[in-house]
Order: structure tokens, then sequence, then C-alpha cells
């Protein structure tokens, strides 16, 4: 049988067509925020620039099209036709008449619903994980510049000794596929997601230790809602079989967060250093505050810009590394549409083939450059403050 083909303009047109709700939700939210933009602060900053309208656009496409990737893609990412085969951009496959956008790839995989269904893996590990690992260093790290001395010794040798390690071996030995045989990632992922807990609780502690009738509310909140997800997370118990993640994306988060929690404790350390020498520490320290109030409630408000960067930053080179484990086949399962394992599928074939490398490529790189506009941004906006 004959695969029919549609052109050049129609594809353009139908994968237009196919992203009818990120455009909606795209219009509906980038015309609020400027129409408030003033009211929402660093935030609402980002629309005072070029650069910062295009970081937030090109960052929220992505969100949305995680979002309503089902509504997207057309074919499911595994579904394979044999037909398809190969198949060239504009295909129509011969049984449904729906369209390979973007074509086949060599399992017979539509290309367009997998560097869809793709960007919900991205954005699901890289952003989470990242936010993992900024809870382990703020909270290691301001004791750490805080107090100095043995506390400070200790935790930055620990840092220190990670740095120490090259990332993709680093990461090579905690991905690979025997370490799930052993009890590593579950113990580190049982340490790792303990810190969340720990920082909300004593956070809402030293703000509201004289009001209990706040503090035993949020306190509440905090553990139930921790321990259920740290439950659902760690041991996969959730009762309500709402918080799950499959133990190669577990493997993969731990290791995000284990080689990327160093970087912000040196990060949050020396901004502590830093900051505790000012003023207004010394006017909190004076009214007796609790070491804790200080770092969390005038050390750390005063850290937000940097961290914010920080964190844009430390997002793009986590697509980037999941990225390049994906293409060295480690991790994911080899069936992932993630753009990482895309690529690699590709790669074996760009000589014959070179339509299947293109989308997840483009969406990697889109992605990470709308992550380093919204940073070089925010960065310019935290200068200002």
């Amino acid at each position: 049988m004959q695969t029919e083909y549609i052109n050049a303009f129609d594809i353009v047109v139908g994968v237009l067509w196919r992203f009818w709700p990120v455009w909606i939700a795209l219009i509906l939210v980038m015309g609020v925020s400027f129409a408030y933009k003033k009211r929402l602060g660093l935030y609402g900053q980002l629309f005072d620039s070029g650069v910062g309208i295009a970081g937030v656009f090109i960052c929220l496409f992505w969100l949305f099209t995680a979002i309503f990737a089902s509504t997207i893609s057309p074919f499911d990412p595994l579904a394979q036709v044999s037909i398809m085969k190969d198949a060239l951009p504009g295909a129509v496959e011969p049984g449904s008449k729906l369209i390979y956008y973007f074509g086949g790839d060599k399992l017979a995989r539509d290309v367009f619903s997998r560097m869809v269904y793709g960007s919900q893996i991205v954005l699901i590990i890289a952003p989470a994980a990242t936010g993992f690992a900024l809870m382990v260093g703020i909270t290691l790290g301001l004791p750490a510049g805080y107090y100095g001395g043995r506390i400070d010794t200790l935790l930055s040798f620990l840092a220190n000794l990670v740095l120490a390690f090259p990332v993709i071996l680093l990461f090579y030995l905690l991905v690979t596929p025997g370490i799930m045989d052993t009890p590593i990632p579950y113990a580190m992922a049982g340490l790792f997601f303990l810190f969340p807990i720990i920082f909300f609780s004593v956070l809402f502690w030293t703000r509201f230790k004289n009001r209990p009738d706040r503090l035993y509310i949020l306190l509440g909140i905090t553990l139930v809602l921790g321990g259920w997800i740290y439950v659902g997370l760690v041991f996969d118990r959730d009762p309500l079989h709402i918080v799950h993640i499959d133990p190669n994306q577990l493997n993969i988060f731990v290791a995000v967060v284990f080689a990327s929690s160093p970087g912000v404790f040196r990060i949050v350390r020396g901004l502590t250093m830093d900051i505790k020498t000012r003023d207004y520490v010394a006017a909190a320290q004076t009214r007796g505050e609790s070491p804790w109030y200080i770092m969390l409630w005038e050390i750390l408000p005063n850290a937000r810009g940097p961290l914010i960067v920080d964190a844009c930053l430390r997002i793009g080179y986590t697509t980037i590394l999941l990225g390049t484990l994906g293409y060295f086949g480690l991790g994911l399962a080899p069936e992932s549409p993630d753009w990482g394992t895309a690529i690699k599928d590709a790669s074996r074939l760009l000589r014959s083939f070179i339509h299947p490398a293109l989308p997840p490529t483009i969406a990697l790189m889109s992605f990470v450059l709308g992550l380093n506009l919204l940073a070089d941004s925010l960065r310019e906006q935290s200068m200002k403050d």
C-alpha cells in the first residue's frame, strides 16, 4: 500500500493547529501578566524587557505542552504502525487517516507525539529535582555560613567531596541499571525527601511559635502533606494511588539531587556569610531572635535573587543532563519518549533519515534557551534590586 503525504504548508498549519490549547493558555496567561505586571512583583518585572518576555513565553509554551500532551498528540507515543516505519514528514496513516506530521521513527512510532510527550518527562524531573536540591542546599548552607566553625568545615568537606567527582562519571555510577538492585537509591531518596518537610516545619515554627493557633495548622498541613508525598515517592505506598514515581525516574531524580545539592550549598553558604554582616541581621540579633529565625526570615529572603537565577540555570543544566543520559541509554526505559532517548534512537540512522532527530533536538535546545533567557532577565532585575 502506497503511503500518502501532505505538502509542507499543510504540515506547518497542522502542527500549529494541534497546539491550539497551548495558544489559548498562552494568550490568557500572557495577557493577564501584562495587564497586572505591576502587581506581580519579580514575575511582573520580567515583562519590562524583550529577553524576559521571550524567556517566559518559551518556558510557558513547553509547560502547557506537557499539560495538554494528550490533547495535542494524535497518537500514543508508544504505538507502532508497521507501514509507517521511517515514514517521511507529512505521511498519512492509512487506517485512521491521521497524519505523522514529523514522520515516523525506526520503530514506526509518531515522532511528533513522542516529542510532545517527552516534554512531560523533562518538566516533571528537572524542576522537581532542582527544587529538592534547593531544599537540601538551603537547609545545609544556611547554618554552615551563619555558624562557621566545625559545622562549616564538616559540611563544606562533604560538599567538596561530591563536587570532586566528574559529573558524567558520578551519574554513570548512580543511574546504571544494576544500582536499582541495591537499597542505595531508596536510602538516598529517604534522606533527601526529608529535607522539604524539615525546612517548612522549621520555617513555620520560627515564624509562628508565639501564635499556636496558626502554627499547629501549618505544621499539621506540612506533616500530613509531606508525609503523604514521602510515602508515595520513597515507598510507593500512597493509599490514594496519586503520588507515584517509576524506579528508573526515582534513580535519576536522586542522582540529580545528589549532584546538584553541593553547588546550591556553596552558593547559599557564600551568600549567608556576606548577608549575616548586614545591619538588619544585627538588629534581629539585638531583638533576641533565634538563629534559625534570622537565617530563614532575614538572610534567606535577601538571597532570593541569586538563588532564583541559579534555579533557572540549574533546571537548564538538568534538562541537558537528562538528554545526555537518555542519549547514552542510562536511567529511563529504552522505549521512553524523553528527548535524549529519541535523539539517541534517531542518531543511529542519520545518514538515511534525519527527520526523527530534529524535533527532539530543537525541543531540547529551545527549552534550555528559554530558561537561559529567563535567568538573564532575572539576573538583571536582581541587580536592580
